[in-house]
């Protein structure tokens, strides 16, 4: 296979107010991914509308997400960030991608096997083949690397199996096979108040997450309330596995300190939950905090937020439709 230019592409969908997962899964990866490599990063609202969406509440969110992303420190004047709508080139190759990729593929998709529930003959279509055009989000811009929490490692397989299968239909060396780059102990930030369910946006109960616009006081009244037991911190990451809540905050102040899970256990072995929770609490509000105050600084002036998006489409449009071009080019459409 040839070498290609080393390049990022990751996306968010815009479906509320971002949370603390949404951060250290995700976000804190962006600013630190931008010192290393060519980024494209995506306000994904094509992917928001497989579930029904409030049209008003969606525009609003596209541009939450962006500020949330600057306000972290995404740098929008050297790296890409645009809304994924904006740029046609995403929905076209979809296009060829569900030509491409196999309905037995996105039958195992076990992400849409559990939004889909017992409803399965009745949700929209998107929602079954989104992972086609999470592939053409990845494609267009001839991705070679995409920072993945540990629930979406199956889409980026099938990315990779439709590059494949595309370069051996047509005969070509055309699509790069996507890595993925996992990173370190909150890859999966959990529910506050369920530690084995993801932290989310959708969960009814608004002490199960923490908000990146959350005021101080809000972020140490909700880790105070977290999920614990009556037992002492354990020694052991065996231990731990057995304790999922417990699990979590160790893995979120972890990587809120850019430290090894082992590391934070080690300073918390043997006390009571009251304590990780005081300084966790803490750590939070320092991390949050300014994060808060920039993305309604931003908020302020969306004028600003809208002509971000629309430079960010020039230069993104500049990279996937020549791409696009090719593939029309290569399966006979040009």
């Amino acid at each position: 296979m040839k070498n290609f230019e080393q390049r990022v592409f990751s996306g968010v969908q815009p479906t509320g107010t971002l949370h603390l997962g949404n951060y250290l899964g995700a976000i804190k990866n962006f600013v630190e991914l931008q010192n290393k490599y060519n980024c494209v990063y995506c306000v994904v609202d094509q992917h928001a509308i497989t579930v029904e969406q409030n049209p008003a509440e969606l525009k609003s969110n596209i541009l939450e997400v962006l500020a949330s992303f600057i306000a972290a420190g995404v740098d929008y004047k050297k790296q890409i960030i645009f809304q994924q709508s904006s740029v046609p080139a995403h929905s076209q190759l979809a296009w060829v991608f569900n030509c491409v990729s196999r309905i037995g593929w996105l039958n195992r998709m076990t992400q849409f096997k559990d939004k889909a529930g017992k409803n399965k003959e009745n949700v929209s279509v998107g929602l079954m083949v989104y992972p086609n055009l999470m592939a053409a989000d990845i494609l267009a811009y001839l991705a070679t690397h995409v920072p993945v929490g540990d629930d979406q490692k199956q889409h980026l397989e099938l990315s990779r199996d439709i590059a494949q299968k595309f370069n051996n239909d047509f005969g070509v060396d055309f699509f790069p096979l996507p890595e993925p780059l996992i990173y370190g102990n909150a890859t999966r930030v959990m529910s506050l108040r369920d530690g084995t369910k993801k932290m989310s946006k959708s969960d009814p109960s608004d002490f199960s997450r923490i908000l990146l616009t959350d005021e101080d006081d809000i972020i140490v009244s909700k880790i105070k309330k977290a999920k614990s037991d009556s037992e002492l911190i354990p020694s052991s990451l065996d231990d731990l596995e057995a304790k999922p809540e417990c699990l979590n905050l160790i893995n979120i102040l972890s990587a809120s300190l850019n430290q090894e899970a082992s590391k934070t256990l080690g300073q918390y072995a043997g006390k009571e939950y009251s304590t990780l929770k005081k300084d966790l609490a803490e750590c939070l509000v320092q991390v949050i905090s300014p994060i808060r105050v920039e993305i309604k600084n931003l908020l302020n002036n969306q004028d600003e937020l809208n002509a971000i998006l629309a430079t960010g489409t020039e230069k993104a449009s500049l990279i996937a439709n020549p791409i696009l071009e090719d593939v029309y080019k290569i399966v006979g459409f040009k």
